[in-house]
């Protein structure tokens, strides 16, 4: 009879855990349908799976997560409400000492977290890290998340691809997630081959996220495109959205759709 009790005791327990650990599901099919986003955005959520790229990372309302480079805000978006009552969200932009068409852009981003206060008052505008760890970001205990969305062939461009991980593991408490997309390339692009393209082996960042000290958690082909041949006349961008050849194969590259990406998860070892 004791034994049973304790047995019960113990499920109850368990059940109440669970009960009380906040799940990101509903809360993400809200804010994707959201009056905050675009329906040019909203147009783009078949191709760029937010809800299940942000599940397979494991994201929670009750996280405090980082956003490297979040550009014009596509998943800021989507985000920003979902954190907003019970986790942290910082947004890592380009740093103050930016070039003059960055620091424009940021100053795009900024005006949009202000013309919203509604959805965006809580969101925490930082710098994203180069050739140091993070300046303005502070994340006490540690983060439990930084994200990077198609940002990673930048910084191999700009020579901070190995700074910029050492940063994310740092800010990162233990058994903390980096979740990467990214432009797929073919195992055996040259860096050459990927400065121009756009594109990056996923063995290439791979290698380096665990040279940083990152385990591999996990892969999903959430953001495949079969369809992607990885070879353009102006590379990735070829491709929607940007359709940097204008006119011309228009047709061929909107039936192509966005690029074939790979989706990491990554994990930052907890202690012993």
């Amino acid at each position: 009879m004791r034994l049973a009790s304790l047995v019960l005791s113990a499920a109850l327990v368990l059940l109440g855990a669970c009960a009380s650990t906040p799940s990101a599901d509903g809360l993400l099919d809200q804010s994707i349908a959201g009056p905050q986003r675009s329906e040019a955005n909203k147009a783009r959520d078949a191709a760029r799976h937010p809800k299940e790229t942000l599940l397979f990372f494991g994201l929670r309302p009750d996280m405090e997560v980082i956003e490297i480079a979040p550009g014009g805000g596509w998943y800021t978006e989507v985000l920003a409400p979902v954190l907003r009552d019970r986790g942290e969200f910082y947004a890592a932009h380009y740093p103050l000492d930016s070039t003059p068409g960055e620091l424009k852009a940021r100053g795009r981003f900024e005006d949009k977290l202000k013309a919203n206060p509604a959805v965006y008052d809580r969101v925490k505008l930082g710098s994203m890290p180069v050739k140091a760890g993070f300046t303005d970001i502070s994340v006490p205990g540690g983060a439990d998340m930084v994200l990077t969305f198609r940002n990673i062939h930048n910084w191999i461009e700009a020579g901070h691809f190995d700074d910029s991980l050492k940063a994310f593991y740092a800010v990162l408490k233990p058994g903390g997630v980096l979740g990467v997309e990214e432009h797929r390339a073919p195992d055996g692009a040259s860096l050459e081959w990927i400065n121009q393209n756009g594109y990056v082996p996923e063995s290439y960042v791979i290698e380096h996220a665990r040279a940083a000290g990152f385990e591999l958690a996990g892969r999903s082909e959430i953001n495949a495109n079969p369809k992607d041949a990885h070879q353009h006349p102006k590379g990735v961008w070829s491709l929607p959205p940007t359709l940097a050849g204008g006119d011309t194969d228009r047709a061929a590259f909107l039936a192509i759709g966005e690029s074939d990406r790979m989706t990491l998860k990554f994990v930052k070892p907890a202690k012993n």
